[in-house]
């Protein structure tokens, strides 16, 4: 078949700009050919190469005594004791689910497993974090409906519990929804498989499913804004089968006991191209790639669409040749494709073969290492008018309008369409904080969040990138775990505006500064840019998800609150009104500066919460809604009502970081509060549970009522 001719036009659908292009012919001395070109685009957009994001990236901190792998490899690995450790990553797949959402959503989720199942583990836990538009524009029901079937639809099949999450709409998503997935998995520490190739000569076996025309060019494409030529974009979506994910994982597991493994790369983003050169480039060692002999299910495949494929549940391995017999006999076994594609060379190579055809001859280094790197120009997001009014509202009537909006009403209509127990060790299922697992067979439990606040961001990069991080801190702290270390996924408009890179560097900041502070290393992560469409960007929205360690199941706190328990505050409260949920809820509003983090505090009211978890029977931290807020989800979820005896917007729905609410009994506060005074946390009684109605200050409402409204809000309002 006759390769198309470069033309400035092709170029330019590749995603490389000129200057781009001119590297490419500087590296390589001649003109590309067709498919070389699209291994360089593969390589070199933003999804594959971090080219706007790295220097930033690096300022991260991503190492401590617990981590065991930080950022580079397919997953973060901590350490959680007994030779054991916790492998987990959070990713984006965005512009497939806006293209074709169940699809889209589907294979985010099989493409986050395998990164951990890659390394040896074997996945416990996924999550998930949903960020729509307005339920009223005309896209938005369908995205919702068919994103929340495709994480449902491939996680359940393949049996994974979906554990926590969160879902939110703004009308900044409506032209480009965001879909974070989240999973960990759980490996002995002496067991954990990395991609670095070693060895020259050494087979090149590709296992798992048949290559397809499914997803050709979709890393370049989640890597530009979207415009009026989207419905062209839908073949770049892939299709997931979660079946076959299932049997490949089993097999790869079976294939890591028998000592076959050098090194082992999922096939993800830009497919056989990303993982071959990664393989490679880690190694210090070339790569021969024989087209012929790939697996295809489609028939007069081209070297073009079989390199930059995104085809799913694919994996490429480095063999030890003396075990091949052995290797093949599991993937034959488990009815999974076993095909030796190529192998090692010493050469800085990268030699693609077709039918005796020299398709393409790179420097392989030249796609990873020489990928461009920019340092983009940024200006600071300007400090946020601080809010010049408080607004007065019946305390009962601010609760309506948060407990009755889509954003802050419960999500049970999401996560009941999710297998939260499969597998048997959930203590924790969503809805409730952070969720729990058992660490099968240990008294250990693990906790998993995933938090943003992306209005927080918009107004102030640096103090919205800390509270997301603090926010994690405290969901893993009211449930008594010790947090260990954090995946990101920052999710952005277009980096080639000043104004959007400032937003990601006063988040980067941020993050980092937290952290630091709370010992929560960035040990894995993702970075989706060019969420625009027609130059409208969403939030910045830099998902943080965090893993926390409960060392034995007896520290877990659990809940629910009981008839006649107090309700106690921990932190101080200023009354922060500005971009609060009232603000927009009850008054269409966001203006004001995100609440400050004061980290050191953070750090302080954690571990006295920790230190104190015997006499705690329920915990939860304030964040949107405030006290108000926090209070009606713990008294709901124990159905029982409540008294709060503060008043005033502010006290009630002000966002003020570094708070929890405790739900325990006279005795139990009685020895917090002496707790408390010696380590110089501030506590005050602020209520009571129980009774059937909901008091605060004066004015009341029955807890049915109230309940059958939070109940119901998020269901009515997606129809």
């Amino acid at each position: 078949m006759q390769e198309p001719q470069i033309t400035t036009d092709l170029i330019a659908s590749h995603g490389l700009k000129p200057d781009e292009y001119q590297r490419i012919l500087d590296i390589i001395g001649r003109e590309p050919t067709f498919t070389e070109l699209g291994i360089f685009s593969a390589m070199w957009n933003e999804h594959c190469s971090y080219k706007s994001s790295k220097k930033w990236l690096r300022t991260l901190p991503t190492t401590g005594p617990q981590v065991i792998c930080g950022p580079g490899e397919n997953a973060g690995v901590v350490d959680i004791g007994d030779g054991l450790a916790v492998i987990f990553k959070m990713e984006s797949h965005n512009h497939p689910s806006y293209i074709e959402p169940y699809q889209g959503a589907a294979t985010g989720v099989g493409g986050i497993l395998r990164d951990v199942f890659t390394m040896g583990a074997r996945p416990i836990a996924a999550m998930n974090s949903l960020s729509f538009g307005v339920p009223s524009h005309p896209k938005t029901r369908q995205l919702v409906s068919g994103v929340v079937a495709g994480v449902g639809g491939y996680g359940n099949a393949f049996g994974v519990p979906t554990v926590g999450g969160e879902v939110r709409f703004d009308a900044a998503y409506n032209g480009n929804c965001l879909v974070n997935a989240f999973a960990a998995g759980l490996a002995r520490t002496d067991s954990i498989f990395y991609s670095t190739a070693s060895g020259v000569g050494m087979p090149v076996v590709y296992l798992g499913a048949k290559t397809g025309r499914d997803g050709v060019g979709g890393a370049t494409m989640a890597s530009a804004e979207f415009d009026d030529t989207i419905e062209e974009k839908r073949p770049t979506v892939q299709v997931g089968d979660p079946f076959t994910e299932k049997r490949l994982m089993e097999a790869c597991m079976e294939l890591m006991q028998t000592g076959a493994v050098i090194s082992i790369q999922d096939m993800g983003a830009a497919g056989l191209t990303c993982s071959a050169v990664e393989m490679g480039d880690k190694g210090d060692l070339g790569v021969r790639l024989d087209l012929e002999k790939v697996p295809c299910r489609e028939t007069g495949m081209t070297a073009y669409e079989m390199m930059l494929s995104e085809s799913q549940e694919r994996m490429l391995m480095v063999l030890r040749p003396e075990k091949e017999a052995e290797a093949k006999a599991v993937f034959d076994k488990w009815d999974l494709d076993f095909a030796i594609v190529g192998e090692t060379i010493a050469e800085d190579r990268f030699l693609i073969m077709h039918n005796n055809r020299v398709m393409a001859d790179l420097p392989l280094k030249a796609l990873s290492g020489n990928a461009p790197e920019y340092d983009r120009p940024w200006v600071a997001t300007p400090a946020a008018a601080p809010l010049t009014d408080t607004p007065e509202i019946d305390p009962i009537a601010g609760l309506r309008a948060l407990i009755g909006s889509p954003n802050y009403a419960a999500k049970q209509w999401v996560y009941e369409q999710y297998d939260a127990q499969v597998m048997g060790d959930t203590v924790r299922i969503p809805g409730l904080g952070a969720g729990v697992i058992r660490v099968h067979g240990t008294d250990k439990l693990l906790a998993f969040t995933s938090d943003v606040t992306p209005r927080y961001v918009k107004a102030n990069p640096v103090e919205g990138g800390k509270q997301a991080v603090a926010e994690a801190y405290r969901n893993l702290t009211a449930v008594g775990a010790t947090p260990l270390a954090s995946t990101d996924n920052l999710n952005f408009g277009n980096p080639e505006k000043p104004a959007i890179m400032g937003q990601f560097v006063g988040a980067i900041q941020g993050i980092g500064q937290a952290v630091k502070a709370l010992d929560m290393p960035i040990v894995s992560g993702n970075v989706s840019l060019y969420n625009e469409t027609d130059g409208t960007a969403i939030l910045p929205t830099p998902t943080i998800g965090a893993v926390g360690l409960i060392a034995h199941a007896d520290h877990l706190i659990a809940g629910p609150a009981q008839d006649g328990d107090l309700a106690l505050l921990v932190g101080d409260t200023a009354g922060h009104l500005g971009q609060s949920a009232l603000l927009a809820e009850a008054f269409h509003r966001t203006d004001g500066d995100a609440p400050p983090v004061d980290l050191a505090a953070e750090r302080r009211n954690g571990d006295f919460i920790r230190a104190n978890h015997e006499l705690i029977r329920a915990c939860t931290d304030l964040s949107d809604g405030g006290l108000a807020l926090a209070a009606f989800e713990m008294a709901e979820a124990a159905g029982q009502g409540l008294t709060l005896t503060l008043h005033g917007a502010p006290t009630l729905f002000g966002e003020d970081q570094a708070r929890y609410l405790i739900a325990c009994d006279f005795d139990q506060a009685e020895a917090l509060m002496i707790a408390a005074a010696q380590a110089g946390v501030p506590l005050t009684t602020v209520g009571r549970f129980g009774g059937d109605k909901v008091r605060i200050g004066t004015s009341v409402a029955p807890l049915a009522e109230l309940a059958a409204l939070y109940r119901s809000a998020f269901a009515n309002a997606i129809g």
